[in-house]
């Protein structure tokens, strides 16, 4: 028994069953249907995520820092891509045909990245000869030996930053130690056909979460009739169903992509997706027509010969993945796309204030724009868990959960990993065996485990606080989430003076960082977009929440920036100096860290001032 799994399953049945309860009870079927299409396509995606770093950094041998920034780019159109699918779908297709066509781009692309090749060679040149090195293992258990004379051999980093070969004899052709300039490390077989099914992969699942991602939630709130008490209830459940396939889907992707093989956590992430889009298909009825196109007649006219306008549109979408195949590759590219995006959108704003809007309108604009900045902040640190958090995890965390095997019962159950019971002798058939391993993709399921057990706190916290008037204002919110995600950083820096020999923290900082991430996305994530259409003028509305998205996309970009900065040389996959890893990974966890808790403490400092620029948009008889 493995127990991440069975703590996954305790934890998903004290909090499932409460919900499983008031989902049957009460609510309309389609929201099951919801639930459960939603649950699986969070499973895919996350899934996907929780080994893409590796994907990267240990099949396709690119360097952290160039990993990180395709990671920025993909996670970037990830948020972006909504605004085009939401759009079609109000249009022309309806949220239930968006839906549909996303989720079967979203099986494709989580099934083709299931087709790896064969990894890159990481190769060292050095006196005109060029050696190869043989990489083995996944995740935090990646090692890589450079071959010399057909022997491998460890390699690691001197203190002095030149390239150590361990055990190399005296009449080998190369010194047992290289100065940093007298060598070369290339990357020699990275199929460029493979790299491309990568891309396109990526491209496929970019395209289907812009169609699916959006109009799902926008059928959650179809189902319920305008001034429905159960709507918000709803949401909270549904929100539970995000969040319970996301934590699922790090624990067995994560194994598997790691113990497995990178074909068996994306292929099951795929598996996932597939899953979800037959509970959607087959629950059509339970929608109860709720989430049809807005003029059906118009989708069936021909517009191109015997092609109908929904056929083109899902064409010219299919068109579109030319552009983000070519987007996905080139993060600098998008990083313009996205600053050009914001500064246009910024100066459009600003003249609508200046031309168009009354003292109380103006105010209330400038306060959505504080927000959304707060929001940029709060995302670029907190969505460092796919990038530099999970390279943090597999270098600098102790991750079994035992640092020996641990007898209960006079030796009945035995608490330990395969090699902690090898190296102490024990039969795995002798004892009923809990296996204690905790890979590094795993450690991503810790914020969604947090939530699953915080959601249900925290909705009855500001109902609580709400009821007697001491809800605090988004201001104050948001101040509290950007210090929470910086102090969670700055526990990691804390947490390094018990680091081991290794230069490894243990895993409790990690775990508590997760927490304290949490408790800020509880924070934050619930009021930004309800401040938007709360905030925006009626004109407004559409286009700030197009912005809000943008935002969000500007922060993952950035987010990818900063995991680059984080980053440290690997060589096959394997990070040589964990003492280097380290240092590096704190000095960036330190200043941003510090950073948002001084933003956040300016937030706190602001807000008396800053909730009279709502002008009553949260009270109740606004």
């Amino acid at each position: 028994m493995n127990i991440v799994i069975a703590a996954g399953v305790l934890i998903t049945l004290v909090t499932g069953i409460p919900v499983l309860i008031q989902l049957l009870k009460g609510h309309p079927r389609g929201l099951i249907i919801c639930f459960l299409a939603e649950m699986w396509e969070r499973f895919s995606y996350y899934g996907m995520r929780a080994i893409l770093i590796f994907y990267l950094t240990q099949h396709f041998l690119f360097d952290p820092k160039t990993a990180s920034g395709h990671y920025g780019s993909y996670t970037s159109l990830v948020y972006l891509l909504p605004l085009l699918g939401g759009m079609l779908a109000d249009k022309w297709l309806g949220t239930r045909k968006a839906v549909a066509f996303g989720a079967l781009l979203l099986v494709a692309g989580h099934l083709a990245m299931a087709v790896e090749g064969k990894p890159a060679i990481q190769t060292l040149t050095y006196g005109g000869a060029t050696y190869e090195f043989q990489s083995e293992g996944r995740g935090q258990e990646r090692v890589s030996r450079l071959v010399v004379a057909g022997k491998p051999y460890e390699v690691a980093a001197t203190k002095t930053g030149d390239f150590e070969i361990k055990g190399l004899p005296a009449a080998a052709p190369l010194p047992a130690v290289l100065p940093k300039a007298d060598y070369k490390l290339d990357v020699a077989a990275r199929d460029p056909f493979y790299l491309n099914v990568f891309w396109f992969a990526l491209s496929l699942i970019i395209l289907g979460v812009g169609f699916l991602k959006p109009n799902i939630s926008t059928i959650v709130g179809q189902l319920y009739p305008q001034g429905d008490p159960r709507r918000d209830p709803g949401f909270t459940l549904y929100y539970y169903g995000i969040n319970l396939g996301s934590f699922w889907a790090s624990i067995l992707c994560g194994l598997l992509g790691v113990s497995v093989g990178w074909w068996a956590g994306f292929g099951l992430a795929g598996l996932g997706m597939l899953a979800g889009f037959i509970v959607f298909v087959l629950g059509k009825p339970w929608l109860e027509n709720k989430a049809e196109p807005p003029h059906p007649e118009a989708l069936k006219k021909k517009v191109l010969g015997p092609l109908s306008l929904e056929t083109m549109i899902y064409a010219v979408s299919l068109l579109g993945l030319v552009g983000i195949f070519f987007l996905v590759q080139f993060n600098g590219v998008v990083g313009m796309a996205l600053n050009i995006g914001i500064i246009a959108s910024l100066a459009y704003i600003g003249w609508f204030m200046a031309t168009k809007c009354a003292k109380a309108e103006r105010e209330r604009l400038a306060l959505a724009v504080f927000l959304i900045f707060g929001a940029v902040v709060f995302w670029t640190l907190f969505e460092q868990a796919g990038s530099s958090l999970s390279l943090f995890a597999a270098t600098n965390v102790q991750l079994d959960l035992v640092r020996e095997p641990v007898r209960l019962l006079g030796g009945a159950i035995t608490l330990a990993t395969g090699e902690q019971l090898k190296a102490a002798g024990i039969d795995p058939a002798s004892t009923f065996w809990v296996n204690t391993s905790f890979n590094a993709p795993q450690t991503q399921m810790l914020n969604a485990g947090w939530i699953l057990i915080f959601a249900p706190v925290f909705a009855a916290l500001w109902t609580f606080l709400g009821a007697r008037g001491r809800d605090p204002n988004p201001v104050i919110k948001f101040g509290l989430a950007l210090i929470q995600v910086g102090a969670g950083f700055l526990l990691l820096k804390w947490g390094a003076t018990f680091a081991d020999g290794a230069f490894r923290l243990p895993l409790i900082f990690l775990v508590l960082m997760y927490m304290l991430h949490t408790t800020g996305e509880m924070c934050m994530s619930p009021v930004g977009l309800s401040q938007m259409t709360k905030l925006s003028p009626l004109s407004m509305v559409s286009f700030m929440m197009a912005v809000w998205f943008l935002a969000l996309a500007i922060a993952q970009w950035v987010g990818g920036k900063i995991a680059g900065l984080a980053a440290t040389e690997t060589v096959g996959g394997q990070v040589l100096d964990p003492a280097l890893a380290l240092a590096s990974s704190l000095k960036v966890f330190n200043v941003i860290g510090l950073v948002a808790v001084a933003i956040g403490v300016g937030f706190l400092a602001l807000s008396p001032i800053l909730k009279k620029w709502s002008h009553g948009a949260d009270d109740v008889t606004a």
